[in-house]
């Protein structure tokens, strides 16, 4: 597994980076948000970010916090997990990595395998599309649920 170790002012110092690359204004809740993604010790919907950013900021609106998830994912700061039939989820840890969900008790987890990390496009896809980013996302049953510990 790998671990959410970066540091926060390191982190921030890209979020803002990113924003102005595209214009983006640093506004308190967009700060607010990706500093509550990337605090976070899951893969949180855009609900539970605004139960926690409701905390600080008592009438930030859901669309609010969906709106800003999304323009996080477009500019790099964030990483939109969407799986079989659940809510979508969101990722703040940087860095090359994959994700594995279980399927019984819905947690998501991150580990690394550095095969995954260049995975070729085949030439019949590559003709046809531009791929703008490839992912590996697993499925299955965790040990916790599996019962091995």
């Amino acid at each position: 597994m790998i671990t959410r170790s970066e540091n926060a002012e390191q982190g921030l110092k890209r979020f803002v980076a990113n924003c102005r690359r595209v214009g983006l204004k640093v506004t308190p809740q967009r700060t607010a948000v990706y500093k509550s993604l990337v605090e976070s010790k899951e893969h949180p919907s855009a609900e539970m970010i605004w139960h926690r950013v409701r905390e600080i900021m008592p009438n930030v609106s859901l669309d609010t916090v969906n709106r800003t998830l999304l323009t996080l994912a477009q500019i790099g700061s964030a990483c939109m997990l969407e799986g079989s039939g659940e809510v979508r989820r969101y990722d703040g840890l940087d860095g090359p990595h994959q994700h594995f969900k279980c399927v019984k008790c819905k947690k998501v987890f991150d580990f690394h395998y550095k095969p995954y990390d260049d995975i070729k496009v085949p030439a019949s896809i590559g003709k046809k599309f531009k791929v703008l980013r490839k992912s590996v996302y697993l499925e299955g049953i965790c040990d916790s649920c599996e019962g091995k510990k």
